[in-house]
């Protein structure tokens, strides 16, 4: 047994014997994997005891010891970063618990004359400078909790291997091979588990379409989705469980259809395929159709907010507008009764128990260009996080936020 295997080997043990991880523990572990790199082994021959009891103590004792990103991302810091004046925004926006770690562009590539696909296009957070710079190398991002590790998809999809970049070095670390195409990401909410769903064909394909007037837009094909199911992978571990296959859905579009876990991971929920009304399906980890949990029975799968951190409220749709103001309603999970309504057209991320981050209308704007703002239950007030976003057209959208936790 090499030292590499005595290192995992002590972590799996050691793993057992303590509490449930924290969020960021993949990440946690996978820098320390780093820095283990960086290291030149000058004792290979030592006694098997002193090996593993140096791999158990390394993540306490170099515990952030290289890490460059600011303070606020590191320590649990709950302050506010805002820049009305940007949009897209070029410095860190974040809030309590939410980072804007990343956000993408979106084009119409054209391949035929009649066909094409929506091309992503990323900023990600450098967190030694505190900007979002330019990364055009990836067709799918998704941010761990803890702001250190990104999975991410090449421009070819659906992609037969994910990679693991390091956000402060800009380094695929590790690349996990998969057996099926995979077109989406997403992680656990406490980051020891990522969320593959699989594709037979590009999830973000677009054709042309000609209306009554001789005008041209390019709209999602018509058919079943390209969705064909998931994996679940243990990114510490570099390693992913079996394919796991669901039923093929029919719908008026066929368009991306991405899966996330649901809050406790043990689940993976989806929109229901066709539906208007953000209903959603939850499925167990072996792809068997099950009923939806007690805590998420009523949200809406296109309220990317969902629930808040310790659970008790759920962010819900768009209820009243008046002039430059929209409200979303906040109810009970487990009921549905609702408890407030708070500022926002669309609810994006929980910053803490009362306050959220949503898109809510420009004042004293005719068209619909929306801002980041922060938003407190109970209160109309609301902060500016970032400028207004045009809305774009069917060749160009306009930027889309990716937050995670700190």
């Amino acid at each position: 047994m090499n030292v590499e295997e005595l290192v995992r080997a002590a972590l799996r043990e050691t793993a057992e014997e303590q509490p449930p991880a924290r969020p960021g523990w993949a990440d946690r572990v996978l820098a320390v994997r780093r820095r283990r790199r960086t290291r030149r082994i000058t004792a290979v021959a030592a006694a098997a005891v002193t090996v593993v009891a140096l791999a158990v103590a390394v993540p306490h004792l170099d515990s952030g010891k290289d890490d460059v990103r600011p303070a606020g991302l590191l320590d649990g810091g709950h302050g506010t970063s805002a820049h009305p004046d940007q949009s897209p925004p070029r410095e860190l926006i974040a809030a309590g618990e939410a980072v804007l770690a990343a956000y993408f562009t979106t084009e119409l590539e054209q391949r035929t004359t009649e066909t094409g696909i929506a091309r992503r296009t990323y900023w990600l957070l450098d967190p030694g400078t505190g900007r979002y710079e330019k990364d055009d190398r990836w067709s799918f991002v998704a941010v761990a909790p803890g702001v250190r590790t990104a999975a991410v998809l090449e421009r070819t999809l659906p992609a037969r291997r994910i990679g693991l970049l390091d956000l402060a070095t800009g380094e695929v670390e590790r690349w996990i091979p998969v057996r099926r195409g995979v077109g989406g990401l997403a992680w656990s909410y406490d980051g020891t588990q990522l969320l593959a769903t699989t594709y037979d064909r590009h999830p973000d394909a677009r054709e042309k379409a000609y209306g009554t007037e001789g005008d041209v837009a390019w709209r999602e094909p018509f058919g079943e989705t390209p969705r064909t199911g998931f994996i679940v992978l243990d990114p510490a571990q570099g390693t992913g469980g079996p394919w796991r296959p669901l039923p093929s859905e029919r719908r008026h579009v066929s368009v991306r259809s991405d899966l996330q876990f649901s809050r406790d991971g043990r689940l993976v929920q989806s929109r229901i395929i066709g539906s208007r009304d953000g209903m959603q399906k939850f499925y167990d980890l072996t792809g068997a159709p099950v009923a939806a949990p007690a805590a998420e029975r009523h949200l809406r799968s296109d309220v990317a907010a969902r629930l808040s951190p310790d659970g008790t409220l759920a962010a819900l749709g768009l209820t009243r507008e008046v002039p430059d103001k929209s409200y979303s309603s906040i109810r009970d999970p487990r009921t549905g009764k609702e408890i407030a309504k708070v500022r926002g057209v669309e609810l994006l991320a929980w910053a803490d128990e009362r306050r959220l981050i949503a898109w809510e209308r420009s004042a004293g704007k005719e068209a619909y260009e929306p801002r980041l703002a922060l938003v407190t239950i109970g209160s109309d007030r609301l902060r500016w996080l970032s400028g207004p976003r045009a809305q774009g057209d069917s060749l160009q959208w306009g930027w889309e936020p990716v937050f995670a936790r700190r």
